[in-house]
């Protein structure tokens, strides 16, 4: 086949009116090659537009390429035919006027399939959208590599799909059949340039178009590195919208329809692909590698792992999309960026750490509440804990560097509930919480009461392991964790109430028949009265937050004083009465109501009706 340079050899810029009667030959395949000029002529001729601006007069133009397509398959073959004469007369007779002719008709050819191609490229831009091209990639017609049956087969395929598709989708599939037939035709007849060069020129806008459209700007690090974390943030946000459709619509589409027009020459489909998307590819997935370089503080880590994972998510369509050795270097953006965002949040968890490690407030939490850093690491860790596959690539090479090693007590079980041997996360966020858990030890010894500390310990770490029982944590820690730790609670519930009603219990005699004279068993009515008192006013403003651990404590408070008091009361009760009569303020409690005044507690109030002053001193129900 002739290459492009032979067009200029004989080239001639005289314009031609009329068909040139060629010598009379003596051979049958020199008279078929005259008539395949004389009829390259006749049609060739007829769609002549002059101009020499591709878009001028485009509007007027009247398409070569459309209805039926009869006129455009017999101008294409007729450029075959043309292009089989040129060969021949080389051959043959390279001095014979009619290669100069044949030359020339050529130009015109070409020049008029140019202008048919940028028009095809225009006019159907929303039906060469990425949606539509990937939508019947793999129909038949989309693979179709020969110009010379596109006009059978696409009558063929539009009878055999029927309605199976969009109105959209049959003009998008009409579209690139055209196109490919143009392309494979200016190609082989050595103008791929002139091909390329508009394919280039249009869909490269319409690819800088789509993006512009979707968010993505270019901003350099100094400019994302000046933004307030909002502003970044809404940036973010867009970009992980932009991404996804930009890789799996918009990129991908521009691949399958570049790799469909220009089917015929690999290194064509490959270098014009990546002139329209280098560059704004680059842009996209340079955009996160600029992020991992600001400033890293902890409200940024989820961010950043969204940026991880939308990488990590679309880096097989990545791969393949821009599987080129002249897109290498936006493959490599796209890990750089990774690489970068990865180490971004590792110095984030370090980061994160070491705050939880250096909090140093000394002001006790009132009431012995749930620590204000409780709650910020564990709702943090919970929200990490949902990351746990991203981040499970990220810390998977990056060992613990602890003081000590983590105790295997600290888990359990090395086997969580499900098979899976504890991993670099399962170690990472345990890991966290026992530092959380190490700073509370410290923070319970702020307060003056001991009871109040170990109500304190019980309430955070409920707080703790409820979390890790309801979150993805639970899939990572285990169950032998929660269970390990459910029973510290117990513990540290278990040494409030010994110490905080220690005196309440010791009130109270453990053998009953030991109390003899009517004097001990009021002394031990008003010792009793004065314990519970004390531990009612004391414990009244402290608070258990979760309802299910403020009804265990409180119900086994109730068990351990109220059975011992009723049975006291019922036995002692007429004694004192007899003796000291009903004004007397000895018998200042009947049985139920202790259980009244206990299912006040832990609600954080400090007055009201439930106040032990205003029990009566009958032994009367005081409510």
């Amino acid at each position: 086949m002739p290459r492009k340079g032979m067009r200029t050899i004989f080239f001639n810029t005289s314009p031609i009116s009329s068909p040139i009667q060629s010598p009379r030959r003596h051979t049958l395949s020199s008279t078929l090659m005259d008539e395949n000029v004389d009829n390259a002529h006749v049609l060739i001729y007829k769609w002549n537009f002059d101009s020499t601006d591709l878009s001028a007069n485009y509007g007027h133009m009247t398409p070569l390429f459309s209805g039926d397509r009869y006129e455009a398959n017999q101008y294409l073959n007729s450029i075959k035919g043309l292009q089989a004469a040129m060969q021949y007369y080389i051959t043959e007779n390279p001095a014979s006027p009619l290669l100069v002719r044949a030359q020339n008709l050529m130009q015109l050819a070409m020049k008029r399939l140019e202008r048919e191609f940028y028009q095809i490229l225009k006019s159907n831009r929303d039906y060469l959208d990425g949606e539509s091209v990937s939508s019947h990639a793999t129909s038949s017609r989309a693979s179709r590599s020969s110009a010379s049956d596109f006009e059978d087969e696409s009558e063929d395929d539009s009878s055999r799909l029927g309605d199976s598709i969009s109105e959209m989708e049959r003009a998008s599939l009409a579209a690139m059949t055209d196109l490919k037939a143009i392309a494979d035709c200016m190609i082989s007849s050595g103008y791929a340039k002139e091909c390329v060069n508009v394919y280039k020129v249009v869909r490269k806008s319409i690819v800088d178009e789509a993006l512009y459209h979707l968010g993505v700007d270019r901003l350099n690090f100094s400019r994302i590195q000046k933004m307030d974390w909002e502003v970044l943030e809404m940036k973010i946000k867009s970009w992980l919208y932009a991404v996804k459709v930009a890789v799996k619509t918009m990129f991908h589409g521009e691949r399958i329809l570049c790799d469909h027009v220009f089917a015929s020459s690999d290194s064509i489909r490959e270098s014009c692909f990546a002139e329209i998307t280098r560059e704004g590819a680059m842009d996209l997935f340079g955009f996160p590698e600029s992020v991992a370089k600001c400033k890293k503080t902890p409200e940024k880590m989820f961010r950043t792992l969204d940026l991880y994972e939308a990488i990590a998510d679309l880096w097989d369509e990545i791969e393949f999309i821009f599987g080129f050795e002249s897109t290498s270097n936006v493959r490599s953006q796209a890990v750089n960026s990774l690489i970068k965002l990865g180490e971004a949040v590792r110095a984030m968890l370090t980061d994160f750490e070491a705050a939880i490690s250096k909090d140093n407030s000394k002001t006790p939490v009132p009431s012995g509440g749930v620590h204000p850093l409780t709650r910020y690491v564990m709702n943090y860790v919970a929200f990490l804990a949902d990351y746990s596959g991203i981040l499970t690539d990220i810390v998977a090479d990056w060992p613990l560097t602890a003081p000590s090693p983590l105790p295997e007590s600290y888990f359990g079980s090395p086997v969580p509930n499900d098979g899976i041997s504890t991993s670099a996360i399962s170690l990472r966020m345990a890991w966290l919480i026992l530092v959380l858990l190490c700073k509370l030890d410290g923070k319970a010894e702020l307060y003056k009461d001991v009871s109040l500390s170990y109500l304190f310990l019980a309430n955070n770490l409920q707080y703790v392991v409820s979390k890790v029982r309801k979150s993805s944590l639970k899939l990572l820690i285990g169950d032998d964790w929660i269970a390990k730790h459910e029973e510290k609670v117990k513990q540290y519930s278990s040494n409030y109430e010994r110490v905080g009603w220690n005196k309440v219990f010791a009130s109270l005699p453990e053998n009953f028949a030991a109390v003899q004279t009517v004097h001990e068993v009021s002394d031990r009515f008003k010792r009793f009265n004065s314990a519970f008192e004390e531990a009612y006013k004391k414990q009244r403003s402290w608070v258990v937050p979760d309802s299910k651990l403020r009804d265990e404590i409180k119900v086994s408070v109730a068990k351990k004083i109220v059975p011992a008091y009723r049975e006291f009361y019922e036995k002692f009760r007429v004694v004192v009465r007899s003796e000291f009569g009903n004004n007397a303020k000895i018998v200042r409690f009947a049985p139920d109501d202790l259980g009244n005044y206990l299912s006040d507690l832990f609600f954080g109030t400090t007055g009201g009706p439930g106040s032990v002053s205003s029990v009566s001193s009958g032994g009367t129900n005081p409510r």
